[in-house]
């Protein structure tokens, strides 16, 4: 069977919804680890120089993957959506590198105040594995750069079989990528944090290029939990493992996030990763209430509209 772009995006969704997954997730230690020194020494370098800001959100909007959330009848799902949540983990861009035109057409539908962050193409992180990318980081830079205050950071993410060997390539593309815009990184393979030394020299060349280190909270990968901010910036992304856990978890992440606020954190993005059918509860509700209250925010609610049929 040929591999088309269809089977590509079939194959892509498949890999990332497995990534982390457990059978049992009674059996994970759930805790967060305690905030590293470090994280906070460069949290206090930069309190007070800006009033905090946090975005929550999911990876997208669309009717199919946000069952039983749209009421009957909506004719604009972005819009719509754009003013229940104030943030998107935007996972579509990841597929096909948008043209300026579709970035405005984009920018345009959402509410003031929301922010898009756009997952670099596959075509840079998985195909060429940021070799020879510079003309595509161009692009994607050129277009996405067009929803100017709705951009909160770009981001890439690399294949679970990238790994530390290949640091002189990473550190290649980070020092070439474009001044200015807001990036952040995820690497997967378990080599680039069960080593210190590895693990350290990673770190530094995200603070050197001002690069946000991408915090993964996903029940079978523990190691990625990990609490080295390399800005001022918390990127993170949540991966469900049953709702009653899930409730738990997010409740650690309320008191760690205003911890950091409290050292001096600038911005926080939080994007949910959780399985929504017909008739699930967002798991964003509770926690958006829980940081509204304990972090003195005004984030709105989604308030799901449970059971409506399509």
């Amino acid at each position: 069977m040929a591999f088309t772009v269809n089977n590509a995006i079939e194959f892509f969704e498949i890999n990332i919804m497995k990534f982390g997954k457990v059978l049992d997730p009674t059996a994970i230690d759930f805790s967060l680890p305690q905030t590293p020194q470090e994280t906070r020494n460069l949290l206090n370098k930069h309190k007070g120089q800006q009033d905090f800001e946090i975005f929550v959100g999911y990876p997208k909007w669309s009717k199919a993957d946000l069952k039983g959330f749209y009421p009957r009848g909506t004719k604009d799902e972005l819009f719509y959506y754009s003013n229940k949540f104030n943030s998107i983990e935007f996972n579509g861009t990841f597929y096909r590198s948008p043209s300026k035109e579709q970035v405005l057409t984009w920018k345009n539908r959402t509410a003031d105040n929301f922010k898009f962050c756009p997952k670099f193409t596959n075509s840079i992180s998985h195909y060429s594995r940021l070799n020879n990318t510079d003309e595509k980081v161009a692009a994607f830079v050129d277009s996405t750069i067009l929803f100017e205050e709705k951009l909160g950071l770009g981001f890439v993410q690399m294949p679970e079989n990238f790994r530390p060997k290949a640091f002189d390539r990473l550190q290649g593309f980070l020092k070439r990528f474009p001044k200015g815009y807001p990036l952040a990184m995820e690497v997967r393979n378990e080599e680039w944090f069960n080593d210190p030394h590895v693990l350290k020299e990673y770190l530094q060349l995200l603070s050197e290029t001002n690069t946000t280190n991408i915090i993964v909270d996903t029940p079978a990968r523990r190691d990625m939990l990990n609490f080295r901010l390399t800005t001022p910036i918390a990127f993170i992304r949540f991966v469900s493992s049953t709702h009653e856990i899930d409730k738990l978890r997010l409740k650690q992440w309320v008191n760690k996030l205003k911890e950091w606020k409290q050292d001096g954190l600038h911005q926080a993005y939080f994007f949910i990763h959780q399985k929504i059918d017909q008739e699930t509860e967002f798991l964003s509700d509770d926690f958006i209430q829980e940081l509204n209250k304990n972090l003195d925010c005004n984030l709105p609610l989604a308030n799901k509209s449970v059971g409506i049929k399509s």
